[in-house]
């Protein structure tokens, strides 16, 4: 008997297990099933939603997102559904966009719809301060086109379209105004782009200048062209009109305005307090270096936010005509020569005590 009794235990040991695996790869499929099915049934005229998903957004934040929007029923679901397409198709993503998602979808069509990108639009954003290189690079990364292509469109100043361009100027540059744009889902041309960005030129900050300045004083492009250094010289907001006013002075007076920003343009690079500009590159030869050549550069070196623009027609009223930029974003304005030189030895000397300090 004591025999039997041991077998007992091991058999029903051995009966049991495969059960209880058996009941949860049921209840595990069950509840795969209610997790991947649609939220609302076909036919129950369920509202579509609209879902903006921004750019970087997690594979486990979009599932957080859609499930609290109703469009899915488990953002646990929605992970293991993306890992299995991550597996499927490695070098695919999904794709930032504003989408159109029906309840009525299933857990694969929904992450499929995003995995393929079919946005209901595209979203764009064009931050303050970037050049043209800058946002073609940006386009060609997101897959609207080549970068050389959109630098191609931006030599063609559609003045047709738009009278207060004037056709004599090299590019658009610093008149595609910084914003976030939604997108047509569909193709979309480098000039059509242009378009829509220059129409946000007119709508933004056209009327604060054909409010507020007086063209025979002031002429459009060298509104812009001032303001595109000031978006590249200000860091701090309470210092856009000054830096305004130092270079609307230094101008008045007849003094180059000196502005990094320019040689920066010329060579394509940021200077950085480990990197600053070289005298050889401040003495630089080109039309937009104001180190060497007086009065502004040719245009705009980027474009410039609404605050540098109205900063621009309305700069603050001072005695300074120089300013060096400190290690914390802010500058040190000065009045004369004697001031501003003493100013840079300080920051020079404050500069290299920082980086003897262990």
């Amino acid at each position: 008997m004591q025999k039997w009794g041991g077998w007992g235990k091991r058999g029903y040991t051995f009966l049991v297990l495969p059960g209880l695996l058996l009941l949860s790869s049921w209840q595990g499929y069950q509840w795969w099933r209610w997790a991947a099915s649609p939220v609302a049934a076909v036919g129950s005229e369920a509202f579509a939603v609209q879902i903006e998903i921004p750019r970087n957004t997690s594979t486990r934040q979009i599932g957080a997102d859609l499930a609290a929007a109703g469009v899915i029923r488990s953002a646990w679901a929605w992970n293991i559904w993306a890992f299995r397409l991550a597996i499927q198709d490695q070098n695919g993503s999904f794709k930032a966009g504003r989408y159109l998602l029906s309840p009525e979808k299933d857990l694969g069509a929904i992450a499929q719809t995003l995995w393929q990108g079919d946005v209901l639009q595209r979203s764009f954003t064009i931050p303050e301060g970037w050049r043209l290189t800058q946002i073609a690079q940006a386009l060609e990364a997101q897959g609207y086109f080549s970068a050389a292509a959109f630098m191609t469109a931006a030599q063609t100043i559609p003045s047709d379209q738009f009278p207060w361009l004037d056709p004599e100027w090299a590019t658009v540059e610093g008149f595609l105004y910084p914003d976030t744009y939604q997108l047509p889902a569909g193709a979309v041309t480098p000039q059509q782009l242009i378009a829509i960005m220059l129409n946000r030129f007119a709508e933004k900050a056209l009327p604060l200048y054909e409010e507020q300045a007086d063209p025979g004083q002031m002429s459009l492009l060298a509104w812009v062209t001032v303001a595109s250094l000031v978006e590249k010289e200000a860091a701090v907001d309470e210092e856009r009109g000054i830096i305004a006013g130092v270079f609307w002075r230094r101008l008045a007076q007849g003094m180059k305005l000196e502005a990094d920003p320019t040689v920066e343009y010329i060579l394509n690079r940021r200077q950085t307090p480990d990197r600053p500009l070289t005298f050889t590159e401040v003495a630089t030869a080109h039309p937009y270096n104001t180190y060497v050549n007086p009065g502004l550069p040719p245009g705009p070196i980027a474009s410039p936010g609404q605050a540098s623009l109205r900063a621009t027609l309305n700069p603050t009223a001072t005695d300074y005509l120089f300013f060096v930029a400190n290690y914390d974003g802010t500058h040190e304005f000065s009045r004369t020569l004697a001031e501003h030189q003493a100013a840079v030895r300080r920051i020079r000397a404050q500069r290299r005590g920082n980086r003897a300090t262990p």
